[in-house]
């Protein structure tokens, strides 16, 4: 695309937000009486309401983590988070359009928390393609996203997970699965061959701040699972949660050893987290024995993804999940759904985790469709994947 081209989609874009912008404050805006009145306008009343700001803010600075935990690519850092940064807004928004422009939702902690949930399921996908679209092109992704994430949260059962026909009550399906199947989606549509070439060289500092975001994550996790649970219910969520969490800690160092002797280091930081995604859809099923050894069943199967499965999988699909996210969201939210089914003894999770699967995938290639005929050439040899295309600097060169 041009940037004659580019300026015209931007200026549609800007007039059509303009546009919803007015309507939104004629629609909305109720008057300084009705304020104190009416809770069908803003209900943030109910001491619920209040618990749940804590868990508002908690998950949007775990949404901001993911970033961190993606930038580990030296010479592709701030791309990482500007990009973060856009779709994240965008989807934010998009949802909560939709949200009570078509359903008439009301502005509560609730909806706001389902809103960062979308975009968290976003941040969390473009994992997989990651420096293969345009910077420009991330915050309309965030908008065509908005509406997919939405059926999908309908097909679950509503906002308030597991309160549908699915157990899934943390997202293990809905998150985290839509989240590596719409990703591989995408990456399939656009096929960016240059991508398998990209050597990927980290350092010290870049692979540093990716353990801090993990191990932050990990510390922050049942604020993601219980955020929808009622106060009565929190406790158990926090309890299998951690329990999970622990034991995919223990469960990935020990494949590092056994299967390479010593600890690699992104492979384990991400692997450490596979018990918390497993656990969301059987938080409220297990206890904290059989918590535990759902992280120590997700921890191994992780780190096994990231060491054999992954360079197989992306040799057969012709493409290249560039940070491992099926590995870490994909496998561990099967094995969440599968243990929720045999604990439950019901196939309905089963169902619902191959139809997000194939849903998301379908809807991941139509975007990504968008997205590569939209996206222009991509830049060569060592300016791909890299934030001089995108960035202002004025660090003093290596050679200087």
């Amino acid at each position: 695309m041009n940037s004659k081209t580019r300026m015209i989609v931007f200026a549609v874009l800007g007039l059509i937000l303009f546009a919803g912008a007015i309507y939104g404050v004629a629609m909305t805006a109720p008057a300084s009486s009705a304020l104190a009145s009416d809770t069908t306008v803003y209900d943030n009343n109910s001491i619920d309401e209040n618990f749940k700001f804590l868990k508002n803010i908690g998950i949007w600075f775990m949404l901001m983590l993911v970033a961190f935990l993606m930038m580990f690519i030296r010479k592709f850092e701030w791309s990482v988070l500007l990009a973060t940064l856009l779709s994240a807004a965008t989807s934010f928004v998009g949802y909560l359009a939709i949200q009570q422009f078509i359903f008439g939702e009301a502005w509560n902690q609730t909806l706001m928390i389902a809103g960062v949930v979308c975009a968290i399921t976003l941040v969390i996908a473009i994992g997989v393609f990651l420096g293969t679209i345009k910077m420009w092109q991330y915050p309309i992704l965030g908008l065509l996203f908005a509406p997919v994430y939405v059926l999908m949260e309908l097909f679950m059962g509503g906002s308030i997970f597991g309160l549908g026909y699915a157990t899934d009550p943390g997202g293990s399906i809905l998150v985290h699965m839509g989240a590596a199947y719409f990703g591989l989606g995408v990456a399939l549509a656009i096929r960016e061959k240059k991508a398998f070439g990209e050597p990927m060289y980290t350092t010290t500092h870049s692979v540093g701040f990716v353990w801090l975001a993990a191990m932050l994550l990990w510390m922050l996790w049942p604020t993601f699972v219980t955020a929808f649970l009622p106060p009565e219910q929190v406790f158990w969520g926090i309890m299998t949660c951690y329990m999970a969490g622990v034991g995919s800690i223990i469960a990935a160092y020990v494949v590092c050893q056994v299967v390479e002797k010593k600890v690699n280091p992104l492979v384990y930081a991400y692997a450490m987290l596979a018990g918390p995604v497993a656990i969301g859809a059987p938080l409220l099923i297990v206890g904290a024995w059989g918590a535990l050894v759902v992280g120590i069943l997700a921890g191994a199967l992780s780190a096994l993804s990231f060491l054999f499965i992954h360079p197989w999988l992306c040799k057969k699909l012709g493409v290249l999940d560039v940070m491992g996210v099926h590995n870490l969201h994909g496998i561990p939210g099967w094995l969440g759904g599968i243990i929720a089914a045999v604990v439950v003894g019901s196939f309905v999770n089963i169902v619902a985790a191959f139809v997000i699967m194939f849903g998301t995938i379908i809807a991941g290639l139509i975007i990504g469709t968008i997205l590569k005929l939209s996206r222009g050439v991509m830049p060569e040899g060592e300016a791909f994947m890299n934030d001089d295309n995108d960035f202002i600097k004025s660090e003093k060169p290596a050679d200087a």
